[in-house]
């Protein structure tokens, strides 16, 4: 009897741990699918370069940055929001300033509200693609390069690209 119990728990145990190994890989699937989750996605510029523009509509991409606490960066974008045509490539520039006076690397993590509208946000140039080490007090342009998909429903009229930046040392630490 004990021995059942125990055959059940350790099974039990195993499936446990075999769920928790593919849960981000289910995970990414399930945004990928979904459009869930705010990852964006990302093309080559010849296929961005392709893409039919939309010149009768107009979908209104806001830009919204944070620091995580553990970076000392001043990060913002240049401009808050801009008005753009579905199909046509866009760049905004994201300003990042080491405020401490030793170099440090950030990550940045982007995200896309709403989710829907992530499926129809493609890069082809980001700086979240790579980490980015600024040394003491060194200021740097970061590009972004996007496209709106001519796909993006109807009645998403603003799509919101947030960027947060974190102490990509102080991460592999942990």
């Amino acid at each position: 009897m004990y021995k059942v119990l125990v055959s059940k728990l350790l099974v039990f145990t195993l499936c446990m741990f075999a769920f928790g190994y593919a849960l981000v890989p289910l995970y990414d699937l399930f945004c990928e699918v979904t459009g869930i989750g705010g990852k964006t996605g990302q093309i080559e510029q010849s296929v961005a370069e392709r893409e039919q523009i939309v010149t009768d509509r107009l979908v209104t991409v806001e830009f919204t940055s944070v620091s995580t606490s553990g970076i000392p960066w001043e990060f913002k974008p240049e401009v808050n929001k801009l008005d753009v045509h579905p199909g046509e490539i866009n760049e905004i520039i994201y300003s990042a300033t080491n405020m401490s006076s030793r170099a440090v690397t950030g990550q940045a993590i982007p995200s896309v509200t709403p989710g829907l509208a992530s499926k129809y946000f493609n890069k082809t140039e980001c700086f979240c693609f790579t980490q980015q080490t600024l040394q003491g007090k060194e200021q740097k342009d970061m590009p972004v390069r996007f496209i709106i998909d001519p796909d993006l429903p109807d009645d998403v009229h603003t799509v919101t690209l947030s960027y947060s930046f974190f102490n990509a040392e102080k991460y592999a630490e942990n």
